[in-house]
């Protein structure tokens, strides 16, 4: 009840396009001001193999420099360092991944070394632009067995999605808890008089 979450996943983008959609998605017209947190969440997809995946593949360093890019944007429409959040891809689970490349007739396009790679490049980005970073990479794999957090060794299974949002609501948390409530309490609304207590 202190704000609302808009989701903008988009299914196999890397930072080469969603560099070019951000300001669709979020300019000052759509209330950049009263933005709490935004977090960019890519990685997965840039470090795809380039022989193997040449659609989706980005190069490390211009990964790194899409990403600061993003968030040059989103300073220029008032959304200041403390305010973005950076995850890194999360660890891919090559076994799993290579049998659904398999089943769809192709080698395995992904390596968890090179997912890493990635993942560091983001971190040191979060570094480098003051910005908060969640190294989901490495907080996974100290769970010796990741693959329960990934539904295919790539994708985030259920587990994997609530073992992300709880590490994400430790960011979030310190942002949200000096927001005032929008709507009261259920406890508190006036059950015999809602609209004293709604409107």
């Amino acid at each position: 009840r202190k704000c609302d979450v808009v989701n903008r996943g988009l299914s196999g983008y890397n930072t080469r396009w969603a560099k070019l959609i951000l300001p669709r998605l979020i300019s000052k017209s759509t209330g950049a001001e009263s933005t709490v947190a935004v977090t960019i969440f890519f990685g997965a997809n840039d470090s795809a193999l380039k022989d193997l995946n040449p659609k989706q593949h980005v190069p490390l360093e211009e990964y790194a420099a899409n990403l600061k890019s993003m968030i040059q944007y989103l300073k220029s429409v008032d959304i200041t360092e403390d305010r973005i959040i950076l995850i890194t891809p999360p660890p891919l689970q090559e076994s799993a991944w290579e049998k659904e490349c398999l089943a769809k007739g192709d080698k395995l396009n992904r390596r968890n070394a090179t997912t890493g790679e990635y993942a560091q490049a983001c971190v040191q980005v979060a570094r480098d632009c003051g910005t908060d970073v969640l190294d989901l990479w490495t907080l996974m794999q100290k769970n010796q067995d990741f693959s329960s957090y990934l539904s295919d060794g790539l994708h985030l299974s259920t587990k994997g999605n609530s073992f992300l949002a709880a590490q994400l609501w430790s960011c979030l948390d310190k942002k949200l808890s000096a927001l005032p409530w929008l709507l009261p309490y259920w406890r508190d609304v006036d059950h015999t008089n809602p609209e004293a207590s709604l409107l």
